[in-house]
């Protein structure tokens, strides 16, 4: 009798586990509605609407929040507008979903040098040479750009108003 109440738990909590995990799709299959809306989202930024673009995008990550290529070109669109920390919070959700992606690291790396943290883009750019375990192309834009530093920003200077002559 107490076999049998435990042995139909058991039973219950397999045939409930099996039916939810058949149900999930695997990680590496990215719904084709995020896909699709993804190369609308980079036409419209080649053609440079960038809000567009965005909205686009911002769809695709609504759709599928797995979609690590639809947090890279937000990054990148982030950047176009000068907009480094935006950017950079992007490309750290792309990261999340696969800390080794060599393209999210070269660009949350130039938007931090973009922002003036040149030794966080030095730890990414050291990141991707173990990754690559040798020359690859998003090793070597990082370095340029690290190379060339920070844009330099001057402060603007505000002229007095004169005095109205009567």
């Amino acid at each position: 009798m107490r076999f049998s109440t435990v042995a139909v738990a058991a039973a219950l909590t397999v045939v409930s586990v099996s039916t939810s995990l058949s149900g999930q799709r695997p990680d590496t299959q990215i719904d084709a509605r995020s896909l699709q809306l993804l190369a609308q989202g980079r036409s419209l930024k080649a053609a440079g609407n960038l809000d567009g673009a965005t909205d686009m995008l911002e769809t695709a990550v609504a759709v599928d929040p797995r979609n690590r290529a639809a947090f890279v070109e937000l990054g990148r669109v982030a950047e176009a507008r000068e907009l480094p920390g935006k950017a950079i919070r992007l490309y750290r959700e792309a990261l999340l979903l696969e800390p080794n992606d060599v393209t999210a690291l070269q660009g949350q790396g130039s938007a931090l040098v973009m922002k003036g943290a040149v030794l966080r883009a030095r730890d990414n750019l050291a990141k991707i040479r173990t990754i690559c375990k040798g020359q690859c192309p998003e090793a070597v834009q990082l370095a340029a750009i690290i190379a060339k530093g920070p844009p330099i920003t001057t402060a603007q200077v505000v002229k007095p108003a004169t005095p109205a002559k009567d």
